[in-house]
C-alpha cells in the first residue's frame, strides 16, 4: 500500500514502514518541518515506488513484510541510485549497525528512537547530498572517474552505484592521489555537524565496501590501508 505525499513540495521523503503508529508520528514531525512524504507500508512494493515518486530521501525499516529493508537497499544501491538511506531498525548491536552500512544505508538509526533526532538525521542527509560542495571538474586516477557535481562514479566508462558517503569519501581520496588521510580526516568529510558522530569505525566500513566495489567493477585503482595512519588511493594494473 502507498499513500501519496500530502505536503506540495519538488520531491518527498519516502517512508518505508509498516507499523501504523511509528507511520503516524515520523510522518507528522517530518510534515511540521515542511517535508512531503509517501508512505509504502511492503518491503514487496518499495522499489515500484521509489520509481513513482523519485525521493530526496528514505526512511528505510528493517523488518518489513515480504522483503527486509537490508535486501531493499542492496537492489537500490545495485541500481545505481545514490539518494540518501537512513534505516530504522530495533536491532541495536554492532554487527546490526555495520551490516546496514555495509549494504549500502548512509545512516542507521535504533527504536526506539526520539522523532526530533529521526528529522534532525534526515535533514543532515539532505543538507549532505544537496548543498555540499561537488568537485567542479572531473577528477579521474586510472579508469575511475567521479563526474562534474560529484553525483556519479564511472569505472571504464560505466556508471559505478555508490552511497552519498562513499561518494564523499571518494572525492576527497581522489583529491589527492597517494596522499595518506587518517581516519579523522576521512570522518570529516562523511559527517555533518549536527550530525551525531559514529566513530572513526564508520570510515572503515565504508572503505571496505567501497573497495568491494571497484574489485567488482575491475577499477584500475586501489585504496591501501596504512597501518597506524589512515587510507590513500593509488593507481594498481588490473589483468
Amino acid at each position: 500500500m502507498t499513500e501519496a505525499p500530502a505536503v506540495a513540495t519538488a520531491a518527498p521523503i519516502l517512508l518505508v514502514e509498516d507499523d501504523p503508529t511509528t507511520i503516524d508520528v515520523v510522518r507528522a514531525y517530518l510534515e511540521h518541518e515542511g517535508h512531503a512524504t509517501a508512505v509504502c507500508r511492503s518491503g514487496g512494493q518499495a522499489l515500484d515506488v521509489m520509481r513513482q515518486v523519485a525521493p530526496r530521501c528514505v526512511v528505510l525499516d528493517v523488518m518489513l513484510p515480504e522483503r527486509d529493508g537490508f535486501q531493499i537497499c542492496t537492489e537500490i544501491r545495485r541500481r545505481g541510485s545514490t539518494v540518501p538511506i537512513l534505516i530504522l531498525s530495533a536491532r541495536a548491536d554492532e554487527v546490526d549497525r555495520i551490516s546496514g552500512l555495509g549494504v549500502g544505508a548512509d545512516d542507521y538509526l535504533v527504536k526506539p528512537f526520539s522523532p526530533r533526532e529521526l528529522v534532525a538525521r534526515v535533514a543532515a542527509l539532505l543538507r549532505r547530498s544537496e548543498i555540499a560542495p561537488r568537485p567542479l571538474a572531473v577528477l579521474r586516477l586510472g579508469n575511475l572517474e567521479l563526474l562534474p557535481g560529484g553525483h556519479e562514479v564511472r569505472v571504464g566508462g560505466s556508471r559505478l552505484g555508490v552511497t552519498r558517503r562513499e561518494l564523499d569519501l571518494l572525492a576527497a581520496l581522489l583529491a589527492g592521489p597517494g596522499r595518506v588521510f587518517s581516519r579523522a580526516q576521512l570522518l570529516a568529510h562523511l559527517q555533518d555537524t549536527d550530525e551525531p558522530s559514529s566513530g572513526e569505525r564508520t570510515v572503515d566500513v565504508h572503505v571496505t565496501r567501497l573497495r568491494e566495489k571497484l574489485r567488482a567493477a575491475r577499477a584500475s585503482v586501489a585504496i591501501t590501508t596504512v597501518r597506524g595512519v589512515g587510507y590513500k588511493i593509488e593507481p594498481v594494473a588490473r589483468p
